[in-house]
Parts: structure tokens; sequence; C-alpha cells
């Protein structure tokens, strides 16, 4: 999946190329050509972008007439590149590096940044992250083989390295497909809410996306190419569970039972295991009383019913966050009425290309102007990651009630109004419903491109805020006693996202059961190990989700380099098995419960998914992804046990 064919000859006329520039996103373009041509006087101080938080698809903030003469330095560079015959400048420099990263960060960025970034952008024709090792040159007689729980994107990921790597493995799915999230959650108007372009491998980049935001076919899509590309569905135990694994210490291996959609239950033997499953993978029901008295049909968003038409009927459906603000707008084309019922009001990001094609100008750039796809996923890390964690930081001494945790997240809480006021400013009735009064960044931040509005404004759409009672067998009804009648119930609320890993069971070192040991809290060194259970790794565990800085699939991709890093510190040291310290542990997780606590969705006292069952933040990570991504690129043998 290659982003640009920089062999290829630049045979466009100018016609083709001003029309492509029409539509192509200069901040990231001008570093591009400067990389390309290595005139670097192409990033001159008047096209200097402004990154603008979630806004990475406007021009930086120029004004037209830079907008034209950014066009117009663009447009030379470009034809100069075909009249010189589409030779590329010599890789730059890390100084050079640097100043590209400058330009279009604003001048926010430190040359901390230029190794990430040389990953990031996949500059060398090989894969940057691909293991360096293999286990055959390490350990060729080593009995060695990793089960994979999940063919997922990190499960698939996984099974990637390890295969670069050498290392045998099988790959155990509870579908009968790959893609995770991407094959379940088919409900209507399912789509990511990150950028694709950055929501992709850094490695398997797609030059062809046809949307800014994907819906989740295509995405579906995009993960089963790449497992096909690197031939592993093969190696896939498809509609099959774990349902639980013992540690041996006697043999250093683990024994993982599973069981198959048949029916049949085997046990299979491997020297390590890797949970790939998620956070967001079971499906969480309210506790309403009169639960299961509804007479009509009734589902959970991540189990559509799609035997069920909706159309003239009336649907109630409980809940209003991400999922669900994806897929009421188009139960609403259909219902006849539609109820919703909402806890807590969101913030909503506005972003004009959340439904939007990719343009095909912009496609061109892509396709033809090396190193601009690169340049262009990294304005996207940038403007929607690192450029905006700081506005979710507690600012010591602010004062603002509970609406805001400093200037820069009371900032970002007026552009958030600003958009909701305007968009409602006909209906005071839902402005009222609809404006959170807490911190922005506290819960899930929801993109909209004015989807939201217009579907509540609708005449047969009714949003009510009063708390739900009871389920009855004609509806839902409210505290004020009013019964509301329905046909179908909807359940947009979430999964149990606290609850890493269940249903399996998990017996480690001395009998350790993993969830008596995490007793309702779950904990991990870099996200990744836990003491007392030997070679078990996991990928999106405990404390690596991020709430405004970037992509998962970023931190999916440090997780298994990591992971891989482990292995290889294995085989090296002759090893059989790693545990990970205890006090190692501890103070880890010590820099992280401080670390939340200094953003909004540590202190905001706002219901959210963020937060386990004992008020603690055990899903996001706190810090930038620079740390992350340095934390996790080699391990630290002293802050484990080898056996």
């Amino acid at each position: 999946m290659p982003t640009a064919n920089p062999a290829q000859p630049l045979s466009a006329d100018d016609a083709e190329i001003r029309a492509a520039l029409a539509e192509a996103h200069l901040p990231s373009l001008l570093p591009a050509l400067a990389q390309l041509t290595g005139d670097m006087s192409l990033l001159r101080p008047e096209f200097r972008p402004n990154p603008a938080p979630l806004s990475a698809e406007e021009q930086g903030g120029m004004d037209p007439t830079q907008i034209e003469a950014a066009r117009t330095a663009a447009f030379k560079a470009i034809t100069g590149f075909r009249e010189g015959g589409s030779k590329s400048a010599p890789p730059p420099d890390n100084t050079a590096v640097h100043q590209m990263v400058d330009f279009l960060t604003g001048g926010q960025s430190s040359e901390e940044y230029v190794p990430l970034l040389l990953e990031e952008l996949a500059f060398p024709k090989e894969d940057a992250r691909a293991p360096k090792w293999s286990k055959s040159d390490l350990a060729p007689a080593s009995p060695f083989s990793v089960a994979i729980v999940g063919a997922g994107m990190s499960g698939i990921l996984a099974a990637i390295r390890l295969k670069q790597a050498g290392v045998p493995f099988i790959i155990i799915e509870k579908n009968d497909g790959v893609g995770g999230t991407w094959f379940e959650n088919t409900y209507p108007g399912a789509r990511v809410d990150n950028p694709n372009h950055g929501y992709s491998y850094s490695f398997a980049q797609k030059p062809d996306w046809p949307f800014h935001f994907s819906p989740q076919g295509v995405l579906r899509d995009y993960f089963r190419e790449v497992a096909e590309n690197y031939g592993l569905l093969g190696d896939v135990y498809f509609q099959t569970e774990v349902t639980s694994a013992e540690w041996d210490e006697v043999r250093q291996l683990w024994e993982v039972h599973i069981r198959s959609a048949s029916g049949k239950e085997e046990t299979i033997e491997a020297q390590a295991v890797i949970s790939a499953v998620g956070q967001l993978n079971r499906p969480k029901l309210p506790e309403i009383k009169g639960t299961g008295s509804f007479e009509g049909p009734s589902f959970h968003s991540a189990r559509w019913d799609h035997g069920i038409d909706l159309h003239g009927k009336r649907v109630a459906v409980i809940g209003n966050g991400a999922s669900a603000s994806q897929f009421i707008p188009v139960v609403a084309e259909q219902a006849e009425s539609l109820t919703i019922f909402q806890r807590t009001p969101n913030w909503y990001a506005p972003n004009p290309n959340y439904h939007a094609a990719v343009g095909e100008g912009l496609q061109w750039i892509f396709r033809h102007i090396p190193h601009a796809a690169q340049w262009y996923r990294f304005s996207l890390f940038w403007t929607s990651a690192e450029g905006i964690l700081p506005m979710a930081k507690v600012e010591p001494g602010w004062d603002a009630g509970e609406v805001s945790v400093g200037a820069a997240n009371d900032q970002l809480r007026e552009m958030f109004t600003a958009y909701l006021d305007e968009q409602f400013s006909d209906r005071p009735d839902l402005q009222a419903k609809v404006i959170p009064r807490y911190p922005p960044a506290s819960k899930r931040i929801v993109v909209d491109n004015g989807i939201w509005p217009a579907t509540l404004k609708r005449p047969n759409v009714r949003l009510v805020t009063e708390p739900i009672s009871e389920l009855t067998p004609r509806g839902v009804r409210t505290v004020d006693g009013e019964e509301h009648s329905a046909d179908v119930v909807i359940y947009g609320t979430g999964f149990h996202a606290s609850k890493f890993l269940m249903p399996m069971k998990l017996v480690g070192r001395n009998g350790a059961d993993l969830h008596a040991q995490w007793d309702g809290d779950a904990r991990a060194y870099m996200g990744v190990t836990v003491p007392n259970f030997p070679n078990l790794f996991m990928l999106y565990g405990p404390n690596t989700n991020i709430v405004v800085n970037g992509s998962i699939v970023y931190f999916s991709e440090c997780e298994v380099t990591y992971v891989l890093d482990c292995l290889r510190e294995l085989f090296e040291g002759r090893h059989n098995a790693m545990d990970c310290r205890q006090e190692v542990h501890d103070a880890y997780n010590v820099r992280i419960d401080r670390g939340n606590l200094e953003m909004a969705w540590g202190v905001s006292k706002v219901n959210s998914w963020y937060k386990n069952e004992k008020g603690r933040v055990a899903q996001n990570w706190p810090f930038t992804l620079l740390e992350f991504w340095q934390q996790t690129k080699k391990v630290d043998p002293a802050d484990y046990v080898f056996s």
C-alpha cells in the first residue's frame, strides 16, 4: 500500500497540476516538496501555518493572498520537479527534518520529535518499525510459540511483527472474520472518528482512502486486506474463544483453553500469550428497573439486529454517546418517531469533512507527489493529537467552577459552545439541553459536521433529559411519570471498558488469578505486562487509551514494538520467561495516576467510561505520544525477573 511511487516520472500537464493544487493541503504539501526538491525556501515565514486544534483540514490560518502565493510556489516546485526528470533530492538530514517539522507545527515542536517522526513518516523504503532481528539467529533451537487472542487491529499488527521476526504464532478469534471492532460494529452510520490517514498502520498506508473519516466497511476491508497481504488468514482459529489460560511453572508455558462455535473444547500450548481483545468489545446494558419487560424487539448498537425494519416504527434510543451520535441520524430518517434518552450531553467538535469524500485533487497529490501523504499524516498527528493535549491539562489555581480546568481548556469550551449556540440558535428549548456543564475532554469528544443538530431539530425527533425510572412492556417511563411508547428499543450504552480481558480467566504464577489480583482496578506496566503473569502481554491494556491525542493505531504500534523487544530479550538471554517486578509496576502506576489527576478527565466529576467502578481512571494515558513512544522503544531488563 505505497503512498506514492517516486520512481514513476511525473507526466501531468500544468492544468492537471493546478487543478490538484486547488484541493491540496498546503501546510503539509510544502514540507513534502521541500523534502522532494531540497528547496527549503519553500518553508517561508509567510506560509508557516498556525495549526489550530481539530482543524487540520484548513490551510493553517493563511489568508487568501498567502494561499495563492503558496499555491504558486508549490506549482513552481512541482513543475520544476517534472522538468528535471522527477529526480528526488537526497534524503534530508535531521536538521532539515526538524526545520520541516518546526514549519508544520508552527514552531511548537522540539528536536526530540525527529526520531519519532522519521519512523512515523516512514521515509525509508523499508518498514522502520519492523524487528531488526530474527529468532532463527538468536535462538534457533528454542521451542517458542505465541498465542494471540483477537484478530482486530492490534492482533493483526502483532502477527505481522512476529512473522517478520520468525516467531511461530496462532491467532484465536471469536468472530468469523478479522477486523475486531470494525467487523463487529455494523450499526448504520458507523465510522471512525479519527482521520483515517492517521488511523492506519504506518507501514501500510493507503493513498486512496475514499473518505476523510472512513465508514465501517472501508476499515473492515482495509484490515482484512492487510491481513491477506501478510498471509495471516491461514493462522487464525476463527469462531473460537479463549475461555481460560494457566501458566505452567514447571514447563514454563501457557496452557490456553479454547472453545469453538460448535462447542468443541481443546487446549493449546504457547510460551507466550498476547491479548489483543481491546477495551471496547463487550457491550454494556444499563441497569434499569424492568429490563426485559419490554415486549418489542430491543438490541445493543454493537449487536445491531439488521432483521428489524425501523421504517414507520416508534423507536426509543437509550444513550447518546459516540456510537449513538452516529446511528441516531440514520434511524431518524427511517422511524416514524424517535425518542432519545440523554443522561449527559456531549461536547461536539465541528469538522466539515466528517462525512466528506476525499477530493480527487487531494487524491492526485497523494498518488503523484512523494512524501505528501506522510506529511499530511503528520499534520493530522499534530493538530488532532499533540497540539491539543495541553487544552485538557489542569491549570493550578484555575477557578471556573466545574466547567473548565484551565485557560486553554476554557478556550476549547468556548469554541465548542459557540458551535452549539450557532447550531441551535433557532431552538432555545434544545439549546439548554445540549450544552454540557463539564470541562471538554472529561468525556469523549464527538465529531460532528452539523448532522447531530439537524437530527435533533427534525419534527419526528424528541430529546428527553428526564432520568429513566423503568422499562415497561410498552416503552420507557421517566421519573416524571411519563411513559414514552415505543415499538423498538435500541441501547447505545457503551461497553464494559474497565473489565479488561473479561470473560477470560487467567491464572499465573503460584495460582494468582488475574481478575482477583486486579480486584476491579486493572493496572499494568506500560499497559502491557502484569506481575505474576510471565510472558503475558496486553495490547490496548490499562491506561493506554487516548482521549484527545491521536490514533489508537499509533499506540498499538508502540506496544507491539515493546512486546517484540521483550521477546528479543528472552531469546538473546536464553531465558524461558520474564515477569514484571512488582515495585517497578507499582511505581509506574503511581506516575500514571498522578498524571491523570492533572487532566480534565481525571478531576471532572462527570460520569464517563474512562473511570472504573472505584473511580480511578483505568483507561487513559495522560502524557504525550512522544513519551509513550520513548518508553516503549526498548525494554529495560532491570524491570523484569527472568527465569
